[in-house]
């Protein structure tokens, strides 16, 4: 008998793929995309957001294709294409119109893409050290993709994820490293980055002029000392979308939302309450 973990939560069909997502609170919605780490789910990449932001609004963060407990399907070509399909089928299935989008590092190049192909269905945007620009991949960043599971490669990203040294410790090492080896979890990630990975980062940019055209309110976050994408792909996307503010936590890694929760929480919460 499986042990029972918060990682799951709700199962929907959303563009054909059985999805695994959380939906906490009331009132206006907000879509919580996770990142491409390895073992990630919704639930580890936003377990200290969704309680928050459920105070003001329904919060609704599904594990994408390929990532934690949703559906793996045969053959899945894993492309933005088929991310978006999938992000706006699960708002088709929940009888969503708008949302407010909330998006971390690939999820960061996924809401990014939503919004230009869909702006419809868009209110306004959060791009947390997002992926979506052209940029020269970083060393943590091929480090992450190219993942190999053991604990002593897990605790080593881990390091790279944070700031401060004390949110890493080998208990937390330990449980990612058992998340990236559940059943599928391992095939799917290797199948999704191969090397070179350069054009992995190429494929989820969304073109300049596109990105310029953004009428939506958008909030650009990024930590200031992330090791895996850099800070200047929040400074120009800060710059190219008309309607952004932008927000750099100091002393914060890649996880800004769990390196400075508390902090995060309130800044996204009295953007989107606007």
């Amino acid at each position: 008998m499986s042990t029972p973990t918060p990682e799951v939560a709700n199962s929907i069909v959303a563009a054909g793929i059985r999805t695994n997502y959380h939906d906490q609170g009331s009132g206006a919605p907000v879509l919580l995309v996770h990142g491409s780490g390895p073992g990630v789910s919704a639930w580890a990449n936003w377990r200290l957001v969704i309680p928050a932001l459920a105070k003001q609004a329904r919060v609704i963060a599904p594990d994408m294709a390929g990532f934690g407990f949703t559906e793996r399907p045969a053959g899945y070509q894993y492309s933005m294409d088929n991310w978006v399909k999938q992000a706006v089928g699960l708002l088709d299935a929940l009888g969503i119109e708008q949302t407010d989008l909330v998006g971390n590092s690939f999820g960061g190049a996924l809401a990014l893409a939503l919004a230009i192909r869909h702006p419809q269905r868009v209110r306004r945007l959060v791009l947390m050290g997002s992926v979506g620009v052209p940029f020269p991949i970083t060393k943590g960043l091929d480090d992450v993709w190219g993942y190999t599971p053991s604990i002593e490669n897990m605790r080593s990203l881990l390091d790279l994820f944070a700031f401060d040294r004390s949110l890493v410790n080998d208990e937390l090492a330990k449980l990612r490293y058992e998340a990236s080896i559940r059943p599928g979890f391992q095939e799917s990630f290797s199948a999704m980055f191969p090397a070179p990975r350069q054009r992995w980062v190429d494929e989820m940019s969304s073109a300049e002029g596109d990105i310029r055209a953004l009428k939506h309110e958008t909030l650009v976050i990024h930590g200031r000392d992330d090791q895996i994408i850099p800070l200047s792909n929040s400074l120009t996307l800060a710059n190219w979308i008309p309607s952004s503010q932008l927000h750099v936590f100091g002393k914060c890694g890649h996880w800004t939302q769990i390196e400075h929760s508390a902090r995060f929480n309130t800044l996204v919460g009295n953007f989107l309450a606007e």
